[in-house]
């Protein structure tokens, strides 16, 4: 039986980094208040539940903060263990996995960012080359398994699967094709998505968030 308590989430809703918490809970089906965040005109509580670094997304747990995703979701996993475990039993399972997730954000989201928000040609050029690179690497780690996480969606799948509502954003200001440098882990994306509700319900529609970068571009003065 999952608990009734009081969980909030502060999110901003094209946050990669924010979806990961999202599936997390879905994953678990644990009921929470969703609170959208202004980034350029941040809330009071935001600022106060996450001193530091006064960024989101933050999980509120009967009023106690916890703060950057990874963590989040590590949080998540272990204090709902009644349902779909994350990571796996084994300590040497849980540590690879936490390598991925790391590889994850330090590789393919640092790299995807540059792609989208640089005008620098020779920086945009080796983030490109890298960010496909990591794919495949990733796409190594996967190998024939359904999910990272083997025959079931785990901490890594979750981590990862955002990187897909941003597919048309990377390919196009990337000038690439994903699917054709990574036809496996494409499969793997497309296979998230239409078995496992937790992630259809989360991730928005692509030609969405392409918008909201073709907005952010043009308010670092990239596109005219």
């Amino acid at each position: 039986m999952v608990k009734q308590e009081e969980v909030i989430l502060l999110d901003f809703w094209p946050s990669m980094y924010g979806m990961r918490v999202r599936i997390a809970l879905a994953e678990k089906g644990v009921s929470y208040e969703y609170r959208e965040e202004n980034l350029r005109n941040k809330s009071q509580l935001l600022e106060e539940m996450n001193p530091i670094h006064k960024k989101i997304p933050v999980l509120i747990h009967n009023g106690k903060p916890i703060c950057e995703s990874s963590i989040i979701v590590e949080y998540i996993d272990e204090e709902w263990k009644e349902k779909a475990p994350l990571f796996p039993s084994d300590t040497y399972g849980k540590a690879r996995a936490r390598f991925w997730v790391d590889f994850i954000d330090k590789k393919v989201y640092h790299n995807g960012r540059i792609l989208l928000y640089t005008a620098k040609a020779e920086e945009h050029e080796a983030s490109r080359k890298e960010f496909i690179d990591s794919l495949k690497l990733i796409e190594g780690e996967l190998g024939d398994k359904p999910y990272f996480g083997g025959d079931s969606f785990g901490y890594v799948d979750a981590a990862l699967i955002p990187f897909y509502a941003w597919l048309h954003a990377y390919e196009t200001y990337g000038e690439l094709n994903v699917e054709q440098d990574c036809p496996i882990l494409i499969g793997w994306a497309k296979r998230c998505f239409q078995n496992k509700g937790s992630v259809s319900s989360v991730l928005p529609e692509s030609l969405k968030v392409l918008a909201f970068v073709q907005q952010m571009r043009k308010r670092l003065g990239l596109d005219v």
